[in-house]
């Protein structure tokens, strides 16, 4: 069970660990320094390098989880605290899916427009379902690591 637990934990670390240093780190810093129309294209590129990254994550973290979910019997056999980690899991993919097919290209629509306003509106609802899935990745870790001790 350790290359599932690696797959899982590394998908974690990539998705979980690359909205921590967008929100926390770059997101301030390109506010502090950039004006609208540069700091608008930065969120965009940024954006089409991470995303595919956390398709790929959320991918491997699903795959790897149910597999260590049959591993110990299924659903019925695990304890409430892995079905809590999955309901989590499966809400932050779903608020994903929501930003990549909806936000995010309206955010693309509008800067490869130059409609800096609409782009803004746009990066503000992306930061905001980022933040929300940030709270519920660390909340699920949480659950992950102190959930079986309980």
């Amino acid at each position: 069970m350790k290359i599932p637990l690696f797959l899982h934990l590394l998908g974690v670390i990539v998705w979980v660990g690359g909205m921590f240093f967008a929100y926390w780190v770059l997101r301030p810093i390109a506010a502090q320094l950039l004006e609208p129309p540069i700091r608008l294209k930065l969120w965009s590129g940024v954006f089409s390098r991470f995303f595919p990254w956390v398709f790929l994550s959320a991918g491997f973290i699903l795959a790897s989880g149910l597999y260590m979910v049959m591993q110990m019997g299924g659903f019925a056999a695990v304890d409430l605290y892995i079905h809590f980690m999955f309901a989590l899991g499966l809400l932050m993919m779903l608020i994903f899916i929501y930003v990549f097919f909806s936000a995010f290209k309206k955010l693309n629509y509008h800067v490869a427009r130059e409609e800096w306003p609409s782009a803004g509106t746009a990066l503000g609802q992306i930061r905001l379902l980022i933040g929300l899935n940030l709270i519920l990745g660390v909340v699920t870790i949480t659950v992950a690591v102190l959930g079986g001790s309980a």
